[in-house]
């Protein structure tokens, strides 16, 4: 493999302003990629090159073709594809490989094996690694519903219907009984269709309100593999993440033994670059199992990045031009507690109903010690209604939890965003949590804290203030004068 000169990155948004930083603090040249929706990105001004991909909405970001055009149109000779729209799609990273250009990111092979969930589990299962009792793809036609109805008298209900090539969510359908399993499995189907391109689905016996624990991998070309900890990701909204922790409060047998799992599952699908392993974990009895493994790089990465102090972006830029890996297992140390919060443009009394279409007005960040911002916003930036509802990542360091705690609720406060509404005052609702301050939490909290949702919507002073500046500077007049 050679030298890296130029990445062109396949994204948009907040992570692709993260990895251009990478990219510049390695003196490489950095090439952005828009749609027309996104003509007034921070992303496109911060690159060396910008090459319009077309008008969009989110097809340009996802065309194999499009992405390969650009990068050979700015003579890229890497590609980075961030997380989302082609990050785990093989038919990008063969057509890098054909065109000669370096994918940063593991083979097409690795991607497409762990993409099939349930070719994933086969890899898990001959590892030795514990899964959770589940079918392989549902037969189509007439043996479907007998074979789902047969797994689940055996292994009782509630079950999980899930699409076998989703992700981020999608894809997943929860049944308590026989008759919601049949009604399910063909909208399960149809959905899964439309949004993979491809209807397989399976079964999985639901573990009921578990904790969702990942492991950071990264992995080199030269058979070095390591950990870099653990993530609680248990707190979400629509099998989607709102707020992750790092490390997971496990006791240190079971983070040593999930560690290893984590390890063993990226040697055995021969994994290389950056890779999460993710498991679900009882939260009675720390029992643990393999739920999937995603071959990119995670929305929330940057809590492992803050407690180790290793830019994994960098890290797999070297590994994708055939360095090893220079980190040894004992190197890695984390040090206290990191949350990150997603700071979306969402109402959470309303399902979390997006926001987007809104105007910011007035837009005022925090700072301080141990405050971490990864956006793309700015004041007059229109949040557009194509895309997800991301604003900005928050992470917060701290010495211990409570520490951390003290440290969000303060950085919280200290964000001024007028115009949409923001999940903001939710998060300010959990920092005075007592499960939340006791670390006990799984992935029906949500479900179980409502009245979290009742939070009361009171606008500071400051921003009525900012509201009302803003206002005479667009319209040139102040409207309480006579």
């Amino acid at each position: 493999m050679s030298a890296i000169k130029r990445v062109l990155v396949a994204n948009r948004g907040e992570i692709a302003l993260r990895i251009l930083r990478t990219i510049k603090e390695m003196s490489l040249e950095a090439v952005a990629v828009y749609e027309k929706p996104d003509s007034e990105a921070i992303h496109i001004r911060l690159a060396d090159q910008a090459v319009f991909i077309g008008d969009g909405p989110r097809k340009d970001y996802l065309s194999v073709e499009k992405i390969i055009w650009a990068a050979r149109k700015s003579g890229a000779d890497a590609i980075h594809p961030g997380y989302g729209f082609l990050a785990e799609n093989p038919d990008l990273a063969a057509a890098c490989d054909a065109t000669g250009i370096i994918f940063i990111g593991p083979r097409p092979d690795v991607i497409k094996n762990l993409g099939d969930k349930v070719f994933a589990r086969q890899i898990m299962q001959k590892a030795g690694i514990p899964l959770v009792p589940g079918t392989g793809n549902l037969p189509k036609g007439e043996n479907e519903i007998p074979e789902a109805v047969s797994f689940g008298k055996k292994f009782g209900y509630p079950l999980m219907i899930k699409a076998s090539c989703g992700g981020g969510g999608r894809g997943i359908r929860k049944v308590n009984d026989e008759e919601a399993l049949k009604k399910m499995i063909p909208k399960a189907r149809s959905e899964t269709l439309s949004a993979f391109n491809d209807d397989s689905i399976f079964l999985e016996k639901c573990v009921e309100s578990p904790r969702h624990i990942e492991v950071q991998i990264l992995a080199d070309h030269h058979g070095h593999v390591i950990h870099l900890g653990t993530r609680d990701c248990s707190i979400q909204r629509r099998h989607q993440k709102l707020l992750e922790i790092a490390p997971a409060k496990l006791p240190e047998d079971v983070l040593e033994k999930i560690h290893q799992c984590a390890v063993k599952a990226a040697r055995e699908s021969g994994y290389t670059n950056a890779g999460t392993v993710e498991f679900l974990v009882d939260s009675r009895t720390n029992e643990f199992w393999f739920m999937e493994m995603n071959t990119r790089l995670q929305v929330e990465h940057t809590v492992t990045e803050e407690l180790t102090g290793i830019d994994i972006v960098r890290r797999q830029i070297l590994i994708a031009q055939g360095e090893k890996l220079d980190i040894a297992q004992s190197d890695v140390v984390l040090t206290g507690k990191a949350i990150q919060v997603r700071i979306n443009a969402e109402d959470p009394k309303q399902g979390f109903m997006p926001e987007g279409g809104k105007r910011i007005e007035v837009y005022q960040s925090p700072g301080g010690p141990g405050v971490r911002l990864d956006g793309s916003i700015y004041q007059g930036f229109r949040i557009p209604s194509e895309y997800d509802s991301l604003l900005v990542k928050m992470t917060v360091r701290a010495y211990d939890w409570e520490h951390a705690i003290q440290r969000l609720k303060r950085s919280l406060k200290g964000f001024l965003i007028v115009g949409p509404k923001t999940t903001i005052p939710f998060y300010l609702a959990v920092c005075d949590d007592k499960d939340f301050r006791h670390e006990d939490f799984n992935t029906s909290y949500i479900d179980t804290h409502q009245h979290l949702l009742n939070y009361e919507e009171s606008e500071r002073e400051v921003a009525k203030i900012a509201e009302l500046i803003a206002e005479i500077n667009v319209k040139h007049h102040n409207p309480y004068t006579v």
